[in-house]
């Protein structure tokens, strides 16, 4: 299969794409995080994925737009819901661009974090899979948490210490009674 991988970072899309690559699959990488606060932070990311895919010879499509405004206006008037938003833009960017460059399907490799809502990016890639005419690969990738952190140790990838948005980063390092 001919597969669109989203990728959220270079140390989680190892795993993913080496099991995905392990089934047969040609796979071809999209980065596209446009949430991720502060913009150095963002940079980071970034340049931890492209250093991944040159390393696993990976071809990596990077949609490279900081939409921080355009986040905080969809959550800010319910925080604690802003997950269903920041699955579904990535996912719905990920399935529009895999339908128009003729992919089999698309997944994520949000689905290799212990830390995501499984449920929730499934189905927010089965609606954008809906909405733009390709399947929605669901996977569970967490079973190699441990063999993706030990690879990108290996290859000195940068590793985040909290999921990515402003919220996120408030409570990675906020004291607990500041938290939303």
């Amino acid at each position: 299969m001919n597969l669109f991988l989203h990728i959220c970072c270079g140390p989680c899309a190892l795993y993913p794409l080496r099991e995905l690559r392990k089934a047969g699959n040609s796979v071809t990488g999209f980065f596209f995080n446009h949430n991720i606060h502060p913009y150095q932070e963002y940079q980071r990311r970034l340049d931890a994925a492209r250093e991944m895919s040159r390393n696993e010879g990976l071809e990596l499509i990077c949609r490279d737009e900081y939409l921080l405004e355009e986040f905080l206006a969809a959550v800010a008037p319910l925080p604690a819901e802003r997950c269903h938003y920041c699955y579904f833009s990535r996912l719905d960017a990920a399935a529009r661009q895999a339908a128009a460059l003729g992919f089999d399907a698309f997944t994520s490799s949000l689905l290799y974090s212990r830390y995501q809502n499984h449920e929730q990016i499934r189905t927010a890639g089965e609606r954008a899979a809906e909405r733009h005419g390709i399947r929605f690969a669901y996977a569970d990738f967490r079973p190699g948490w441990q063999e993706g952190i030990r690879l990108s140790k290996e290859m000195g990838l940068y590793r985040q210490q909290y999921c990515g948005c402003i919220y996120s980063e408030k409570e990675r390092y906020a004291p607990a009674s500041g938290r939303t």
